[in-house]
């Protein structure tokens, strides 16, 4: 099974302490880029949060996002005391270097981040209760992403099988339209009242034959055709690997429309190029 990059994720989970919530956006990267905006009293979640994305996702720019609602519930506020006299000694370290320093406000230290904490609540139980919701809110982004990319798995074999129907029927083509080629020759020099060598004719017709001869180029759209089929079938982080896949089916597709001769020929290497186009577009979505 593949996965797309593409999805979002939300979790809420009310309590006596207040409701927690986590939202988690994800979107295409060429690596895993986490970004996590956390409360100051949940810092401590930035290393286990970042080593289960590491784990459960391979690419992406990833965007956590914690909120926490207080519920109040009357408890009074408590000081961390180690806080402050870390705050306070800082303080007092930067006093040496300015001059005329004003001296400390107590409301101020107060509103220093993690100064105060509210009563009542155990800031380590509060944090085992985010963790587990972080891990189901990241459980649901990746079944997000997997029914992503069961589509871009259908839409990506869809069009696999109309690039295979086109590299058939040219191929079922190409005698035709060299025969067609080989009649127009004809036809303009009896229009012109002008008679050819018939073996020189041949000559012509054979450096034409070899220079307008596709085979190769079909031979390699089918290989790297069944290449895509069998990579997506297996599944996994496979991005990267699709994404170079695309990069010589266009190859190949350019190769074929310089050596169009016909009309046809032409249109399928148009055909092909659209079709690769729009694969490339949604293997940059996929892990």
């Amino acid at each position: 099974m593949i996965h797309s990059m593409t999805a979002f994720a939300r979790t809420e989970e009310p309590s006596a302490e207040g409701t927690l919530c986590w939202e988690i956006r994800s979107v295409n990267h060429r690596y895993l880029e986490p970004h996590l905006r956390l409360p100051d009293a949940f810092r401590e979640l930035e290393g286990p949060v970042r080593e289960s994305l590491r784990k459960s996702l391979g690419r992406g720019k990833v965007e956590c996002t914690l909120r926490f609602q207080d519920s109040g519930s009357g408890r009074p506020l408590q000081i961390d005391e180690s806080r402050a006299r870390e705050v306070i000694e800082t303080l007092r370290q930067l006093t040496v270097l300015v001059d005329n320093p004003a001296p400390v406000n107590t409301l101020e230290l107060l509103a220093w981040p993690g100064v105060t904490v509210a009563g009542g609540a155990d800031p380590q139980v509060l944090n085992q209760t985010a963790l587990k919701l972080f891990e189901r809110t990241l459980a649901e982004l990746r079944q997000g992403r997997e029914r992503e990319g069961e589509q871009l798995a259908r839409l990506l074999g869809e069009r696999l099988d109309a690039m295979g129907d086109e590299v058939t029927a040219l191929r079922a083509r190409v005698p035709q339209m060299l025969d067609a080629q080989r009649q127009k020759i004809l036809d303009r020099c009896a229009e012109w009242a002008i008679e050819l060598d018939p073996q020189r004719l041949e000559q012509e017709l054979v450096l034409l034959a070899q220079k307008s001869d596709v085979a190769e180029e079909l031979d390699r759209l089918e290989t790297h055709i069944a290449e895509v089929r069998r990579v997506l079938k297996a599944g996994g982080a496979v991005g990267r690997r699709l994404d170079f896949l695309m990069q010589e089916l266009n190859r190949e597709a350019n190769t074929l429309g310089s050596k169009a001769f016909d009309p046809r020929s032409t249109q399928a290497a148009v055909n092909l190029k659209v079709l690769i186009e729009q694969m490339r577009e949604q293997v940059q979505n996929i892990e």
